[in-house]
Order: C-alpha cells, then sequence, then structure tokens
C-alpha cells in the first residue's frame, strides 16, 4: 500500500468510525465539501494537504477522548 492508499484508508475508517458523511469531513478537514468524493475518483492531494489533513483528524480524536 502505498502513501496517498494509507491517506485514503485512514480517512474512510475515520469516516466508518465516527459516523461522519464524506461532506462533514471534507468541510471540517480538507475546507471542500467534495474533498472525500475526488479522492475517491482518484485525486491525489499534495503532500501538505494530506499532512493538514492527518494533523485535523488527529486533533479531533485527541478532543473527542478529552
Amino acid at each position: 500500500m502505498n502513501e496517498i492508499e494509507a491517506f485514503k484508508a485512514d480517512i474512510e475508517a475515520h469516516l466508518s468510525g465516527h459516523k461522519m458523511t464524506p461532506t462533514d469531513f471534507g468541510k471540517m478537514f480538507a475546507g471542500d465539501p467534495r474533498f472525500v468524493f475526488q479522492l475517491r475518483e482518484g485525486r491525489e492531494p499534495r503532500t501538505a494537504t494530506r499532512q493538514k489533513v492527518m494533523d485535523a483528524m488527529s486533533a479531533s480524536v485527541r478532543e473527542a477522548a478529552q
């Protein structure tokens, strides 16, 4: 599994684990309601964008645990 595939898998796991819609995820973590749909269609975001999304997901999980 390459980095992009792992990134997509992490997002799908987050969606199912947090019962979040793809649109809400995109708005919250990427500022783009179509983000997840475009990933599913083959979009490959830049490294900086992937890191921003991963950091935001991690922060969200930490906040929910508190």
